[in-house]
């Protein structure tokens, strides 16, 4: 099977530094987002400066900005969704000198009792994508960074919030989550569903990048019917994809303490 081909090369055909070499008023540590209404609101609220535009494709152009968060520049990034599309992304942010990614976005969720908008970290990464085996040998799962979750639980323990962690399951067919697949991954231990995880750890630890996420719970798949709940406006409740931002925000600059 090609995906069992992993080739643990270091330098291929065509490498990110052949487009960016690292930038001077780089910051070290990056918070980067799924959701564009959620980006635009975070450039607009924080007073974003604009650092290059450099990182772009064929159909977009993915700027890349800093904020100041008491005193502590952080990145800010928008990922593109889906793990193909945010791996290639976050090659070429990587090479401009990012060293610390912390990724922000909605999730399904596997578990009745996890509300809209509740806050979950995932400690684990089921790999039904295909990007990451082009960065780590073959392997079912992928365990996230403990040092970094432990960050990131205490930020949130500080300020009381509710949260859970646990597994996810990362697919790159949104289309093709059947009921038995869903199922199976229950069984296996997944609490939420999403597109991007597994293959951004793993490209992360390929590149010797600290990555944590921090997901906010959208659609149900964990019933017989499909409840899309928030899934379908993007524009819900923008408070509460805020109050996630900021937390998100308060991890980086303890991230950018412990590891630079």
């Amino acid at each position: 099977m090609l995906l069992t081909e992993y080739d643990q090369t270091k330098r291929a055909m065509i490498n990110p530094d052949l487009f960016h070499k690292p930038l001077a008023n780089m910051p070290k540590t990056c918070v980067t987002f799924f959701s564009k209404s959620v980006m635009k609101a975070v450039v607009e609220n924080y007073n974003a400066e604009l650092i290059t535009e450099e990182i772009k494709n064929s159909t977009a152009v993915f700027p890349v900005y800093k904020v100041n968060i008491n005193g502590t520049e952080i990145a800010v990034f928008q990922s593109a969704v889906g793990a193909p599309a945010c791996v290639s992304n976050a090659e070429e942010l990587i090479s401009l000198g990012i060293k610390n990614i912390i990724a922000v976005g909605s999730c399904g969720c596997l578990q009745n009792d996890i509300e809209e908008y509740s806050i979950i970290i995932p400690t684990a990464a089921i790999r039904d994508e295909g990007t990451s085996y082009h960065y780590a040998p073959v392997s079912d799962e992928t365990v996230l960074d403990e040092e970094v979750v432990s960050v990131l639980e205490g930020v949130l323990n500080q300020h009381g919030i509710n949260y859970k962690k646990g597994k996810t399951w990362t697919t790159d067919a949104i289309f093709r989550e059947t009921p038995q697949k869903v199922q199976d991954r229950i069984a296996r231990g997944a609490i939420t569903v999403d597109m991007e995880c597994s293959a951004y750890d793993i490209l992360c630890k390929f590149r010797g990048v600290k990555y944590g996420q921090l997901f906010y719970a959208a659609d149900n798949l964990a019933n017989e019917e499909y409840d899309p709940r928030n899934i379908m406006n993007s524009n819900s409740n923008q408070d509460a994809k805020q109050k996630v931002a900021a937390l998100a925000f308060e991890c980086a600059v303890e991230i950018d303490k412990k590891f630079n």
